[in-house]
């Protein structure tokens, strides 16, 4: 019986962490919205769905164990501060050129008006400015929780007991059998 809770704990608590990226946040709390979803460019935490769809569980002894083995897991999930290094640096203006790269033009060079370009500009201002950053500076990652012990994950663990407790306590149909 304690597995069957377990797992059925694990099915509930998965169902439920993975719909924190569609309501970007944690059961109440918003997240802060990115630069990048507030521009118009998406949802917060999702560019390609890879941290959403890492997302792992196990049934480990007594309990349910929840992971992600991307390596930006941790500061989105607890948030903190990242040091910004010259290979950031690198990557910050190749993602600008890419940005910049996408963008419509008239004939005379200038930039058109259009909706992809003001969305492209955005993106290929915030890589601008992420460049402009100097080696050493700090970068703060706000906390966006989507795993982790909550007043909404205890309610869950308690209806998947309660729910478990008053299965077994139920009597038997007559002709017995389950």
């Amino acid at each position: 019986m304690r597995r069957r809770i377990l797992r059925d704990i694990q099915v509930e608590l998965s169902e439920e962490f993975d719909r924190n990226f569609e309501r970007q946040g944690f059961f109440g709390e918003s997240w802060q919205r990115s630069r990048r979803s507030a521009d118009g460019g998406g949802s917060t935490l999702i560019d390609t769905g890879s941290l959403r769809r890492s997302l792992r569980s196990r049934v480990r002894g007594d309990g349910v164990e929840f992971w992600s083995d991307r390596p930006y897991a941790g500061i989105h999930n607890e948030g903190g501060e990242i040091v910004v290094t010259a290979r950031m640096k690198r990557f910050f203006w190749a993602k600008y050129y890419e940005a910049q790269g996408g963008l419509g033009r008239k004939k005379d060079g200038r930039l058109s008006n259009t909706k992809k370009n003001r969305r492209l500009s955005g993106a290929a201002e915030f890589w601008h400015q992420m460049a402009l950053k100097k080696v050493g500076s700090k970068i703060v990652i706000p906390r966006r929780m989507f795993l982790g012990w909550s007043a909404g994950v205890s309610k869950i663990v308690e209806r998947v007991i309660d729910e478990e407790l008053e299965r077994l306590e139920a009597p038997l149909p007559p002709g017995g059998g389950v």
